[in-house]
């Protein structure tokens, strides 16, 4: 059976990838499940200086999903160099790190340290976050700054660049043009869509930021739909994450385009999901009498004539 996909230049062994955040830096999950099992890892998105994140609560499980306001919690790309890159060269999947900043040199300068690393197999620019230099309105609410943010990037690095994108797009057909001509090589999406809860014993807001992302099974219809839309717009390959929890998730979202499927939030309510999807995924190609995992990605597209 034939489980290799290629993202661009990146080939993947099979099409799971850990996604940003619910896997840490790698190590934590390492406990629970062989990580050289999954076709790529991908870690919390890093800035350049340590971030302590929000105040807590920081998490709420409502019906069909979580909410997080963890404010992009991480330690930094330095620490994360010497603390966490000697693990990760030990493992054979490959690894893809996630950058943020708060200004377009935010970025910049984490990835230009990324850069002088050759275990790193891909960089990811997590463009949902808030852009100091604009008021706080996310990268992707502004399309001029987020080709500056991706001109800049483009030209601090050789690696393959991934950009995740999430549902404050206004404009898909204009962001993925403009996106494919900066030199993009993958697309990953969705991240969180954006939230809100209340405290009715406090009378008040759930979080101190009072808006939070919503992940987890109730989002995946509206992910599943954002990329079914967006691989049609697009030959960039696509990384399809947003909800998915079960191995036929999964295959849904291979069958509308997804090259590879990211796996989040399901770690946090069983660390060994990632592999119970792919092995769920296994039995159904078995099933299925089916030999290569080419054969599923885009059928639906294929039968539908797009």
């Amino acid at each position: 059976m034939n489980w290799q996909v290629r993202l661009g230049r990146v080939n993947l062994e099979n099409p799971l990838v850990l996604a940003s955040g619910t896997c840490g830096y790698g190590r934590e999950l390492a406990a629970y499940l062989d990580l050289n099992r999954v076709g790529a890892l991908t870690t919390k998105s890093l800035s350049y200086e340590p971030c302590v994140g929000n105040a807590p609560p920081r998490m709420k499980e409502v019906y069909g999903g979580i909410l997080n306001s963890i404010g992009l919690e991480n330690k930094g790309v330095h620490r994360f160099l010497e603390d966490d890159l000697p693990f990760l060269e030990g493992l054979t999947t490959k690894i893809f790190v996630g950058v943020w900043g708060k200004t377009v040199n935010g970025y910049v300068v984490v990835v230009r340290e990324l850069e002088r690393v050759k275990r790193i197999d891909a960089i990811e620019l997590n463009v949902s976050c808030p852009n100091v230099e604009k008021g706080g309105a996310t990268f992707l609410e502004d399309g001029e700054v987020l080709r500056t943010l991706v001109a800049q990037v483009r030209s601090a690095t050789q690696k393959p660049l991934i950009v995740k994108l999430g549902p404050q797009v206004n404009d898909w057909p204009r962001v993925i043009s403009m996106l494919e001509e900066e030199g993009v090589d993958i697309l990953s999406l969705t991240n969180s869509f954006p939230a809100l809860a209340l405290d009715v014993e406090r009378m008040d807001f759930f979080f101190a930021r009072k808006f939070a992302g919503l992940s987890g099974p109730a989002v995946k219809p509206l992910a599943l739909r954002m990329v079914y839309e967006v691989v049609g717009l697009t030959k960039l390959p696509v990384i399809g994450m947003g909800g998915i929890a079960s191995a036929e998730d999964a295959v849904e979202f291979l069958l509308v385009g997804a090259k590879a499927v990211g796996v989040g939030s399901a770690t946090l309510v069983d660390p060994q999901a990632p592999l119970k999807i792919l092995e769920g995924l296994q039995k159904y190609l078995l099933r299925k009498g089916i030999p290569d995992i080419q054969d599923v990605i885009g059928k639906v597209r294929r039968n539908d004539g797009s």
